[in-house]
Parts: C-alpha cells; structure tokens; sequence
C-alpha cells in the first residue's frame, strides 16, 4: 500500500484548518477507491528519517516566517536529509541523482500574513537536493483562511494521493 507523509508545523488556526483539509482530501473517496493510500500525518519536530524512507510521497506544510519556511520544518530537513540520502555538490546545488527518495512526488501549502517568496523559495531549494518532484501546484495563502483557499488544501492532499494511487 502506497504512503503518504503530511509533515506540518501548524501552530495557529489558520494552519491547523489548511492541514485538516489536506488531510481530508488525502482520504477522499474516490482516491482512496483507486488504491488504498496509508495517511501518515506528523508534526514537523516528530516526523523521522524513517517516516521520509517509508513514505511513496510527501506533503509539507509551513507558516512562512520573517521570508523563511518555519523553524520546526527547518528542523526536519536538517534531521533527515542526509539520513535520506539528500547530497549537493561541491558548489551547494544539488547532486544529481541524489537521493533514495528521488522522483518521489510532493506537495506544499505555506501560510503567511505579508510574503510567501523566501519560504516557498527554501523549502524548494531542500527538496531538489532531495530529487523530490513537484506534484502539484503550491497552495500559497496570504492573509485569512477562506473557502477558496481551504478547497485548494482539500484538492493538493487529493492530489499528492491520487499520484500515489497510480
């Protein structure tokens, strides 16, 4: 059964309502009709090299701080990536190749209340050391949560799901 690993640092409401849809649409029906994905949903500062080397896919989610990604999800790659096999060379882009995870697909949802660039930016610079693809397009909100942006949070984990059910 392919898996599926939410890591998420969600520390307000705003977080707490984009991670609970993408969890619910990693759950739909009909992508769970297609292929039974497991559903692993971990808190930045628990997930583990074991959780990445075990999961098909990954979806990230992150408050965008002071034009960074969060601590806490910073603290993740840090703890994992080279457990995982993430590598760059000797300029500091990434290796080619690297990875036992690569080309496995991902997905990321940010949240901030005046710039996403520079968290959106840094997350993608640690994923393409990992060989880690884009499944879908980033969920970037900015501001409050509304429907629109909780519906695009529902159809990212669908989708990062669906890929896996493949």
């Amino acid at each position: 059964m392919p898996r599926l690993l939410i890591v998420h640092h969600s520390p307000t409401r705003s977080m707490r309502a984009l991670l609970k849809q993408v969890v619910a649409g990693a759950h739909d029906e009909d992508v769970q009709a297609t292929a039974a994905v497991e559903v692993v949903v971990r808190p930045a500062l628990e997930a583990t090299a074991d959780d990445v080397s075990t999961a098909d896919g990954y979806v990230l989610g992150t408050t965008a701080n002071f034009g960074y990604m969060s601590g806490a999800l910073k603290h993740f790659f840090d703890s994992t990536f080279l457990a995982v096999g993430g590598a760059l060379d000797p300029t500091g882009a990434p290796a080619d190749g690297a990875g036992a995870t690569a080309g496995r697909p991902y997905g990321l949802w940010l949240h901030g209340r005046y710039d996403l660039t520079g968290a959106e930016r840094s997350v993608h610079s640690i994923v393409g050391a990992l060989g880690w693809r884009q499944g879908y397009d980033v969920l970037g909100v900015l501001g409050d949560v509304d429907d629109t942006a909780l519906a695009a949070a529902y159809a990212l984990g669908a989708t990062i799901a669906a890929l896996l059910a493949d």
